[in-house]
């Protein structure tokens, strides 16, 4: 079942609403809301300062799969990070698909893709 979004609901708001002033109220409410929705907005500085911690994880792997703490004694600016963020910031590249996760028992260790 499809998830019935704020502009949905409009959408089917305005349909059944003949009074051309409320008609007009929630069109100019539906388009305000597709515009804060819009993916066009740029990133904040938390997204962009973890971009660039993404690209030195990223020069760090090697083909050997590693663990998280063995990936942040790889780089000095890595060390000064937790492993929790050094975590999620491999986690995020194998999800953009440049990294792998390979389960090695109860540890999970990660290699360039």
């Amino acid at each position: 079942m499809k998830t019935l979004t704020y502009v949905d609901a409009l959408n089917v708001a305005i349909s059944a609403v003949t009074d051309a002033d409320v008609v007009a109220k929630l069109t100019a409410l539906r388009d305000q809301t597709a515009k804060r929705n819009s993916a066009d907005r740029k990133p904040t500085k938390a997204q962009v300062a973890n971009e660039g911690l993404k690209a030195v994880v990223l020069s760090v792997l090697t083909a050997e799969p590693a663990t998280v703490s063995d990936i942040m004694t790889r780089s000095d600016e890595l060390t000064a990070l937790s492993n929790q963020k050094v975590s999620a910031l491999v986690n995020a590249l194998v999800k953009e698909g440049k990294a792998l996760k390979v389960p090695d028992g109860r540890k999970s260790t990660f290699c360039i893709a």
